[in-house]
């Protein structure tokens, strides 16, 4: 049976994705220059905070309020933590260890711990195409590393971070897919950004210094505005955009873009490289990526996906 998500695709919604993918992206290169002056707890509290303060105003103005009863609430801080408050600073720490190209691609493989955590629960069954997929993701992750990920150095410590990372937003979209079936997507994203602000506040101000803001470069708050405004709050828009006119399926198609903007954006600004085992690694996991989607399949044979 197919899905919604597995329509045709118009040439606008190609656009959007594209353009998506850029913002997303760039997320990678904005924290590669904002490490440079602020740390990763100060760095994740000015995104989520100053994202939010753009998306409430938005949120009042086509929605109304935001959604008032315990329940959701209470889905909405646990996708907050998930979505937000763990993977962001995992992934800030991890690009102080490794390039920000090699964190996207570690970052694509989220949608392989999707389906696992997904299927674990239940709720979709694990056919054989999605179990080849996610081993064929982690075959490409040991690649990025030359099979010696659990080594002590940095970048090690590095690729783990952001793999934890990607693991948390596998767990969010399944709690997402369990609690948050009745919530607006602006509303999802809007009160999941505040109470990751309330969160990373709490946590900079016990845990670092957020002074540090008043004495960072242009270039950093420049990088900190691009992160917030336009890989957050942007991004966010154009995503739940995506998912009304074309499905969430089709959203996937964005996590196989994404390192290619990233690694061209760290390549071209900040002047990082990928050796050998890594780019074999990025092509293993997007190609993993192709097989869990597994629209391309159905093209190549389309009697045996139908099966």
């Amino acid at each position: 049976m197919s899905s919604p998500g597995h329509h045709h695709i118009p040439l606008s919604v190609w656009g959007l994705l594209l353009l998506l993918s850029v913002i997303w992206g760039g997320s990678y290169l904005f924290v590669g220059i904002a490490v440079k002056d602020l740390s990763p707890l100060v760095i994740v509290m000015a995104r989520v905070v100053i994202a939010s303060a753009a998306l409430l105003p938005l949120h009042v103005l086509l929605i109304g309020p935001l959604p008032r009863d315990r329940a959701a609430w209470t889905a909405i801080v646990g996708l907050s933590i998930l979505n937000n408050v763990i993977p962001f600073t995992l992934i800030v720490t991890g690009q102080t260890m490794i390039a920000s190209g090699l964190a996207s691609v570690i970052n694509a493989t989220a949608p392989l711990f999707g389906v696992a955590f997904i299927a674990a629960a239940g709720l979709e069954p694990l056919i054989l195409r999605k179990v080849l997929g996610i081993l064929i993701g982690i075959v490409g992750v040991a690649v990025l590393k030359g099979g010696t990920l659990l080594g002590e150095n940095s970048q090690s410590i590095g690729i783990l971070l952001c793999l934890g990372a990607a693991a948390s937003y596998g767990m969010g979209s399944l709690w997402a897919k369990l609690k948050l079936k009745n919530t607006p997507p602006l509303s999802m994203a809007t009160g999941q950004l505040l109470c990751s602000s309330v969160i990373m506040t709490v946590l900079a101000f016990s845990f670092d210094k957020p002074s540090q803001l008043l004495d960072a470069s242009w270039q950093s708050w420049a990088a900190l505005l691009g992160l917030a405004l336009l890989s957050t709050s942007l991004a966010y828009i154009i995503f739940f955009r995506v998912v009304a006119r074309s499905g969430p399926a089709n959203v996937l198609l964005v996590t196989m873009l994404i390192p290619v903007s990233a690694i061209a954006m760290g390549f071209a600004l900040l002047g990082e490289t990928l050796d050998t085992m890594e780019v074999i690694g990025t092509v293993i996991i997007i190609l993993a990526l192709v097989v869990i989607d597994g629209r391309a399949l159905r093209r190549l044979w389309p009697r045996d996906s139908a099966a």
